[in-house]
């Protein structure tokens, strides 16, 4: 599709494994968390079939989706939980970016 669309789905292939040791101490957190990564993926894959204005919405929702989630690791961390999220922060700072250019 295009490369942000692939990242998305690489932080989703990131974020897979530190889900359950979220979901042991907060399942409503891993709800929000799971719920705003794919958010990321399906608006960026729907925003291909979108013009103009309708696209660019598409992707400052894929946007606000990818802040979500940072937000959620960041609650996690603030929590004190011991989750290893050296491969995903990557990945996420990644996706930011990308997403950051097509908003213009």
């Amino acid at each position: 599709m295009f490369i942000a669309y692939d990242v998305s789905l690489e932080l989703i292939r990131k974020l897979a494994p530190i889900i359950p040791a979220i979901a042991r101490r907060d399942r409503d957190l891993v709800d929000q968390l799971t719920r705003a990564a794919s958010s990321i993926a399906l608006n960026l894959a729907e925003s291909q079939g979108r013009a103009g204005g309708d696209r660019r919405r598409h992707i400052q929702i894929a946007a606000g989706s990818a802040f979500e989630v940072r937000g959620a690791l960041d609650v996690a961390a603030a929590w004190g939980w011991d989750l290893d999220t050296r491969e995903v922060q990557p990945v996420l700072n990644r996706l930011i970016g990308l997403l950051w250019g097509l908003r213009r």
